[in-house]
Formats: C-alpha cells, structure tokens, sequence
C-alpha cells in the first residue's frame, strides 16, 4: 500500500473550537484553549502518524482584522495555511452568522483544495437548528462536504479522520514518525503560562502580554523553568502581581502543575515580570516571540 502524507490546516473565526478539535485529532493537548478570542497566536503543528500515513494538522489564529503588527503576523500564519494545505477544515459553529468575514469566505470559496467544513458545538442546540445551519452553509460553500461535529463530546471527530485519509495525497512522510509537534518545549511551556493568564486575568491584560522562557534546565528529577511576563503598561505589571504577589502565585501555581502533567516530571518554576511598551508593535520584538520568520 502507498504511504499518504499531507498538510492538513484547520482554520476559521475566533471562538469556533478550533484547538479543541485540534487537540481531539492529534490526541494530545497541543493548543492551550479558554473561552477568550486571541487565544491561539501561533500556527501550530501537531502531528498523527499510522502505519502508512502521517497527517500533519495545523491549528491556527482566528480570522480576524489586525489593529497592530502582533495581529499582523497572527493573519500571515492564516494565510500560509490557505495555501499549503493539502486539506483545509474550515470550522464555525452554531453560533455563528454566515456573513461574518466574507472576504476571507470568498478566498474559501475559491480555493481548488479540498474543503472540509466542521460545523462545531451542535451538542449545544437541536436537531432542527443543525439541518437549517447545514443546508445554509452548503449553499453558500457548495464545493465542500459539511460534516457536523462537537469537539467536545468528540462527536464525528473518527468520521472526519477517515475522510482526511480518503482525501490525502501520496507521500513519504514530511516529518520523522516519533514527532508530535514542531514546537519545542520552551514554546509549550509558555503557552501553558500564557493559558493561566487568559483564564485569571480580565479586559485588555492578558492580550498585552507575552511569556519568555528564559530558562529551561532538565535534570534527573526536576526541571527548572525561569520565565519572563512581559507587558506594556506599569499599570499591568501590578495586575499580574496582585496584591503581595497574590495573582502571579495563582497564575504560577497553575502553570507548574500543568507543566508537570505535560513532561510527567517535577518542575521548579519561577515567573518574573517586565514592561517592554509596544511589543505588539515592535518587528525586533516580534521576531523574538516567533512571530515573525
């Protein structure tokens, strides 16, 4: 039997469950998720290998129109996405209004690569809402095949994997078969940190910060994290303090047990942290976080 290989990109608005269905078909938590938008920034890799087929999904950032150059990079990731996947899984869900964003709808209707579209969350409405939002979606993405699917309840999440491996090209595999991701351990660790501080933190504070890990030292029995908050406001760096130091201790607390779960290995982790004003808007410092190649 020939191997089958390919890039398949799961892209769409923010809030659609996009990294809860990333992580359901990889099988591990690559993505961080929490109920804020933004909270994917990256484009990121998680690879499933078989006998004779590796299936490399990309989680991406939802489609949004940039305000400053940090959202700028966000989109550049969608873009790629939209043009190097063999398979492209376009999620909404049932929330959603069909006219959001129809410029980027166009580009998916364009497009000549297979098309995928996920509506998500049906477990959240009933039957009625799912057949009339299907047949809605069909119409207007006549091309692609509408699969219904709730991350959560990992409702059709098989069916949709046997779909991608029908449409699959064939090919050696792109990445050697013992890989999950092609992020590295510092990436995870602080998107972890980063996880915490959207969920503990409210308003414009946890989209003005950004996480350095600035160590990362595994020994025998522990590994050894330090790591930097930046944000771009003095005001911000007392919020993400607390009072005595009482919110980056919850926030660290968090992150440490999580980063245990994720290397199954006792960690040690110290968080620290700093004001670099306009980092969103600063190329250098974009760079720096892996925001710009």
């Amino acid at each position: 039997m020939e191997h089958k290989s390919g890039f398949v990109n799961i892209i769409g608005n923010p809030n659609v469950g996009k990294s809860t269905l990333m992580n359901a078909f990889v099988g591990e938590k690559i993505s961080i998720i929490t109920s804020k938008s933004q909270t994917t920034r990256h484009r990121i890799m998680g690879i499933v290998n078989g006998e004779d087929f590796q299936i490399v999904y990309s989680d991406t950032p939802g489609v949004l129109k940039p305000n400053y150059k940090l959202q700028e990079s966000m989109m550049k990731f969608v873009s790629s996405a939209l043009v190097d996947a063999d398979i492209i899984l376009y999620v909404t869900d049932i929330y959603e209004k069909l006219d959001k964003n129809e410029e980027f709808l166009k580009k998916i209707q364009d497009t000549s690569i297979p098309v995928l579209l996920l509506i998500n969350k049906i477990d959240l409405t009933n039957q009625e809402k799912v057949d009339e939002l299907s047949q809605k979606w069909q119409k207007l993405l006549p091309k692609s095949e509408v699969v219904l699917t709730s991350a959560l309840k990992k409702f059709n999440i098989s069916y949709v994997f046997e779909k991608i491996i029908k449409l699959l090209p064939e090919s050696p595999a792109y990445f050697p078969k013992d890989e999950l991701t092609d992020k590295t351990e510092r990436f995870f660790v602080s998107e972890i940190i980063r996880e915490k501080i959207l969920l503990n933190y409210k308003k414009e504070v946890p989209y003005s910060t950004e996480v350095s890990v600035e160590e990362f030292k595994e020994e025998d029995d522990i590994i050894k994290i330090r790591a930097i908050i930046f944000v771009i406001r003095d005001s911000q760096k007392g919020i993400i303090i607390g009072h005595k130091g009482a919110a980056i201790k919850k926030v660290g607390t968090e992150a440490r047990l999580d980063i245990e779960k994720f290397f199954s290995k006792k960690v040690f982790l110290e968080l620290f942290v700093k004001v670099d004003k306009d980092w969103r808007d600063k190329p250098n410092e974009l760079k720096r976080f892996g925001y710009v190649q």
